[in-house]
């Protein structure tokens, strides 16, 4: 019979040793034992589930959707590619106020289709936009905020790792989550674009407006937009490579023309084909499997042992005692989404996003559907809630990635943090549109598959 007790112990056994900076990997392992001994008794059940569970890992296709995902978005990074289209997007929007921050969000958008990691994305424009932002004297704090913030879209706009492993916890069909993605998705970008035009015609200084002269002091290693010449030849090659490809991935899961791991593994090898066509050489191609095997070897290991976490939530009951605990609280159905998001919120301070989805997931899903709550909407908000704890201080990782990658001792942590507070703003209040109109979310899953 079950215990209440067994599922505080269990669920504050994780807490606290991920709390300590036991790694979550270990934290998820070290929990499920215990917590499976607890129940049955014995070291030979522990083992044989740990055993089952991973031999279950190991035959499923769908977990090789995130490293072969990965390698495409990794290909097409090398390529030149993304650059190429930011480029081409800085020198048409010439007109238009705070162009830069706008090419920002657009490049952003754009490198979203090709990776699912936020990190990557704010990595690679804090090398791309940044160092031309600062040239023609935007605030570097603003600047960095854009960055960091439309970096976020690359969780939601598919392929978005994290709804690979949001549909692998939930077993939801991740063509249909990766087609729930794409309003919101654009929808964040939109919103983002209104705020940085907003900005731009209450303080234009703020984005070098009336400036006297363009500092030609540019980040080490950063891309001058402006000296770039960019041949119609190269510019067709990088947009029709990168549509094409995002094109017959996305297109061929939803019209079920192959699963979303077949589709991965066709992404990865056109990718390559696209980088070779780019001039990519022997030495890039072993860096970039190099850079991947680093990335997707944890990932795959946390989710083989979340899977061992999430059945020993089913056979110690937790899962359904909390469910229960919540149902007989008497809470609306929106202080209960409340307290979710605030949880998510908290841990985005502290640990990674796949981790979060990792502790939580399994748990609070049951949770929301108990409450009326549509699953694949839920599934949204909740990604984007999750993400944009990672721009919340003290430990934001998206804001601590753009710290790293810009090498400026003159902006500080906190001015990055303070610059990417309207762009949280932003996402928690696209995640009250969601909960209000889940079809933003349904719209496209449910007239296309």
């Amino acid at each position: 019979m079950f215990d209440f007790s067994t599922a505080v112990l269990i669920i504050a056994l994780l807490l606290g040793l991920v709390l300590l900076g036991v790694h979550v990997a270990v934290a998820l392992g070290v929990t499920s034992a215990i917590g499976i001994y607890m129940v049955t008794g014995k070291l030979r059940i522990v083992e044989a589930t740990l055993a089952s569970t991973s031999a279950e890992a190991l035959r499923d296709f769908t977990f090789a959707v995130i490293p072969l995902f990965m390698l495409m978005g990794e290909f097409m990074g090398r390529s030149g590619a993304i650059t190429d289209i930011y480029v081409a997007i800085n020198k048409s929007l010439r007109r238009i106020p705070a162009r830069l921050a706008i090419a920002t969000v657009l490049g952003n958008t754009i490198f979203s289709f090709v990776t699912g990691v936020s990190i990557a994305s704010a990595a690679a424009f804090s090398r791309i936009a940044y160092p031309e932002m600062k040239a023609h004297n935007y605030d570097r704090g603003f600047s960095l905020g854009a960055i960091a913030g439309s970096s976020c879209l690359g969780m939601l706009i598919p392929p978005s790792v994290l709804m690979i492993v949001w549909g692998i916890l939930t077993e939801q069909s991740i063509g249909r989550l990766f087609l729930a993605g794409i309003l919101p998705g654009v929808m964040l970008a939109v919103m983002f674009i209104i705020y940085i035009i907003g900005v731009a015609i209450l303080r234009p200084e703020t984005v070098g407006e009336g400036a006297a002269h363009v500092d030609e002091i540019r980040v080490e290693g950063g891309l001058d937009t402006e000296k770039v010449e960019l041949p119609m030849a190269q510019f067709l090659v990088s947009v029709i490579g990168v549509v094409g490809i995002i094109s017959a991935v996305l297109g061929g899961i939803w019209w079920g023309l192959f699963t979303p791991t077949e589709g991965a593994g066709a992404g990865a090898a056109l990718a390559l084909i696209l980088a070779m066509v780019k001039g990519m050489n022997w030495r890039g191609f072993v860096d970039a499997i190099y850079a991947v095997g680093k990335t997707a070897a944890p990932v795959l290991i946390l989710l083989l042992l979340a899977a061992l976490y999430s059945r020993t939530l089913a056979m110690t009951g937790v899962t359904s005692a909390i469910r229960s605990f919540f149902v007989e609280s008497g809470l609306q159905p929106w202080q209960v989404l409340g307290i979710i998001v605030l949880i998510w919120f908290i841990l985005g301070m502290i640990i990674d996003s796949i981790s979060i989805m990792l502790l939580t997931v399994p748990i609070v899903e049951p949770v929301a559907l108990s409450f009326g709550f549509d699953q694949l909407s839920f599934a949204i908000l909740g990604i984007i809630a999750i993400e944009a704890g990672l721009l919340t201080p003290p430990f934001g990782l998206l804001v601590y990635t753009v710290k790293a990658a810009i090498q400026d001792d003159d902006v500080g942590v906190q001015r990055i943090f303070m610059s990417a507070v309207p762009y949280w703003g932003i996402m928690l209040f696209a995640v009250i549109l969601i909960v209000l109109f889940p079809q933003i979310a349904n719209l496209l899953p449910n007239a296309l598959m």
